[in-house]
């Protein structure tokens, strides 16, 4: 991972740019970093947009777009399936009159009602992009995601149609979110040996409860240089602060009480009420008093200092959420702190991972 150091935004009017040595007190918290082996400059926290349109109707969250680019952000992620297209319609309204050059928007395709407006085929993607570029009010997408596997496309079909959106300039770089190791490998090993132009960077879920992408999605993304942007790095809330030991039930209004009422909420309380959980938790709340943070700051924190991790994509339902998660840069935790919350965190590798941290070698007799 690379990281920009001395280039922050300058204000101009309403718009924001990358200039080499320029402060601005308001916000000198932010960092910026590479993208993978890119040359694309991007804030180290990425705003999601997932709830623009549900949790938070449109005035509330421009008013979000307009806090996080005044504190330096950069980088804005949405999706077509984002409530119907209305979160990259929000995101789009919200650009007009701004600096396209001074915004990294990222979207996404894969999902729809059926049959051809759906998956991963040419006809859908090409359909899609041309709906999420009068939706954004772009000419182009700097990140475009495949937003989940398709069984029914072949991976050589997927890769020579993204590679074609980059030749006409749709779109400028190639993503991926929820696949396997597997078929990541395989899409960069076609794009690699047809010269096509190959996904650089990841989405994938990752926080302090859910370390997977730890046991073979980081390092590929090392050994790739691949850029990597965890999901729900505060898992739904768990990591916000508003839970510990002692806690019987979700915070009435919270993603997690509503993950109980729906059927692919993962963060749903039952999944995590268990000790693991509460150790974590406990953690995590004595590295927040020991730092002076609030816990939702030193778990993004933690995040960041993960080998390989580029941006968390960060969400919210109110302003003072995202003030909160913005205190998470800018600063370094405790290498102790760090150390500590990595030890409690830790889980039992299952095979064949149990037996690969064992196996090292000695050159010697």
């Amino acid at each position: 991972m690379r990281c920009l150091r001395g280039k922050w935004p300058r204000k101009t009017g309403s718009d924001w740019h990358l200039r080499p040595g320029r402060f601005l007190p308001s916000v000198v918290g932010m960092r910026y970093r590479f993208l993978g082996g890119t040359g694309l400059a991007v804030s180290e926290l990425c705003l999601g947009a997932m709830g623009f349109g549900r949790e938070s109707d449109e005035a509330l969250s421009v008013r979000m777009l307009d806090h996080f680019a005044e504190a330096g952000g950069t980088f804005v992620d949405t999706s077509d399936a984002y409530n119907g297209g209305l979160s990259e319609e929000i995101v789009g309204r919200w650009l007009k009159g701004r600096d396209r050059q001074s915004v990294v928007v990222s979207t996404k395709v894969r999902w729809g009602p059926g049959g051809n407006r759906e998956g991963l085929g040419r006809k859908h993607i090409r359909t899609a992009v041309e709906a999420s570029l009068r939706r954004l009010g772009t000419d182009h997408i700097d990140l475009y995601h495949v937003h989940g596997w398709d069984p029914a496309t072949g991976v050589e079909e997927v890769v020579r149609t993204l590679d074609n959106l980059v030749t006409s300039g749709k779109v400028r770089y190639l993503a991926v979110s929820n696949w396997s190791v597997r078929h990541v490998q395989q899409a960069l090993d076609l794009a690699g040996r047809h010269g096509r132009e190959p996904f650089v960077a990841v989405q994938a879920l990752y926080n302090l409860l859910d370390r997977e992408a730890e046991w073979e999605l980081l390092p590929l993304a090392g050994e790739q240089k691949l850029g990597f942007l965890p999901w729900s790095p505060l898992r739904g809330g768990w990591l916000s602060g508003k839970y510990g030991r002692g806690v019987r039930e979700p915070v009435p209004g919270t993603r997690i009480a509503e993950a109980g009422q729906r059927d692919n909420w993962q963060e749903r309380w039952e999944n995590y009420d268990n000790e693991r959980t509460w150790t974590v938790l406990d953690a995590l709340h004595s590295a927040a008093r020991e730092s002076g943070r609030a816990p939702a700051q030193v778990a993004l924190n933690w995040l960041l200092r993960q080998p390989h991790v580029t941006a968390p994509v960060i969400g919210a339902r109110t302003l003072d959420q995202l003030e909160a998660n913005l205190g998470a840069t800018g600063w370094d935790l405790d290498p102790d702190l760090v150390a500590g919350l990595t030890a409690a965190s830790e889980r039992r590798l299952p095979y064949p991972y149990e037996i690969l941290a064992i196996s090292g070698r000695s050159a010697g007799a």
